[in-house]
């Protein structure tokens, strides 16, 4: 993945638990202070690499309550940011889906409750909540300053799952048109899982978009 050069933060990738989630360590370069999104395992090898660089971390944000994002949570003691409506996903195997996969997944409750248009603050940078529901009702994105971390909403040549229970076929696909791709076509966005991508190319190639 490539780093956030020049810029005033970074973001390191770390592709962790049994289905491969994305999970993003993002940093205010000026004052050490970190966040995690979707830490959905692998907590040791996460905590290493915040140690090692000398990354205080603030908060967890979950771009949505789905098990395979969220199994980690309880790892790192901080506060954990998710939408309103996913938060009982946090605690409810059945509705997390780990249920459904044999590795019943719970959560510390969330701290702070997140709807569409919030800001959150990093030291000196921020994030913008953008509700992008559709994979489940609570989906959300994060724009930081021309990069959208797109959870399991928007993938590179992809969309996510909507025939799992809380999904919305349409609802995805007007969640992506209206949300995400009115943005600049030199936007990186972050998956929930793969590679990155932009939002130029996924107007251009993505199947499930034409």
């Amino acid at each position: 993945m490539k780093q956030a050069d020049q810029r005033r933060f970074i973001i390191k990738r770390f592709v962790v638990g049994p289905m491969g989630v994305n999970c993003y360590v993002v940093a205010d370069a000026a004052t050490q202070e970190a966040c995690l999104i979707d830490p959905g395992g692998d907590p040791g090898i996460i905590k290493n690499f915040l140690k090692k660089n000398g990354y205080t971390l603030k908060f967890i944000i979950i771009t949505h309550g789905h098990g395979d994002h969220i199994a980690a949570n309880g790892a790192f003691e901080v506060p954990i940011f998710i939408h309103s409506l996913d938060r009982d996903f946090l605690m409810d195997p059945s509705k997390n889906l780990s249920s459904m996969f044999i590795f019943h997944v719970t959560s510390p409750k969330a701290s702070r409750l997140l709807e569409h248009g919030d800001r959150i603050e990093l030291g000196g940078i921020h994030m913008d909540v953008i509700h992008t529901p559709g994979h489940t009702p609570g989906s959300i994105s994060l724009g930081l300053e021309g990069i959208i971390f797109t959870g399991d909403t928007l993938f590179c040549g992809g969309i996510g799952r909507t025939d799992f229970p809380y999904g919305d076929g349409g609802l995805i696909i007007k969640s992506i048109k209206e949300k995400l791709l009115v943005f600049s076509d030199d936007t990186v966005i972050y998956p929930g899982h793969g590679g990155e991508s932009t939002i130029g190319e996924e107007k251009r190639t993505n199947p499930f978009l034409s």
